[in-house]
């Protein structure tokens, strides 16, 4: 059984925080957010991802003024994803935890294409103002990373975390998601076996 629960969590950056600390205290607290004893069997997982350029955080656009600079800053260079996973496991409180660094390589796309993006409405939401699956942008090029963290969940990491508390997936939650997203992960089978990717 899966539940979704929406965790109202303080995304404010602490003063000094790096990437990989912010996403992985961001998890944590919407674990213990959406914890509640009255189902020991359940296993809760939180999640947070942020784009990072050069260890400067880039959250979500205020304005779309703040998405153009955005996009303009990342275009045509690699920048890094961030998305950490907190899982627990109600019955005991045991708390596992898991950050997936993801090397993205933009293309150099025009200015033009970033004004029709970002009056499409949709980085308004998003940070580093992009969706990397977005149909008609594509701002992503030439990927060999985990393409859904940067999208915000990265299965493979989730499954190697599941698999810790003894849950076996059904059926291959890798092989789901490649086909979902119709991108062959070149890194799958690294995450799976818990070897480095980078």
């Amino acid at each position: 059984m899966v539940n979704v629960t929406v965790s109202h969590v303080d995304e404010s950056l602490l003063p000094d925080e790096k990437p990989g600390d912010y996403v992985m205290r961001l998890a944590e607290a919407k674990v213990h957010a959406a914890v509640h004893n009255d189902n020991p069997d359940l296993v809760v997982i939180g999640s947070d991802t942020t784009v990072a350029d050069e260890n400067e955080i880039l959250g979500k656009p205020a304005d779309k003024d703040e998405a153009i600079k955005m996009l303009k800053q990342l275009r045509g260079h690699s920048h890094q994803v961030y998305t950490a996973i907190a899982a627990m496991r109600v019955t005991d409180g045991r708390l596992l935890r898991d950050l997936c660094v993801t090397d993205v390589p933009m293309r150099s796309y025009s200015d033009e294409e970033i004004e029709t993006y970002v009056n499409s409405g949709d980085p308004m939401d998003k940070a580093g103002a992009y969706a990397i699956q977005h149909p008609d942008f594509h701002p992503v090029v030439n990927m060999q990373g985990c393409f859904a963290s940067v999208m915000g969940l990265p299965m493979c990491h989730l499954e190697r975390l599941l698999r810790q508390f003894d849950i076996t997936p059904k059926a291959s939650i890798a092989y789901g998601c490649q086909k979902m997203l119709n991108y062959s992960c070149p890194v799958t089978q690294k995450i799976l076996r818990g070897m480095p990717t980078g």
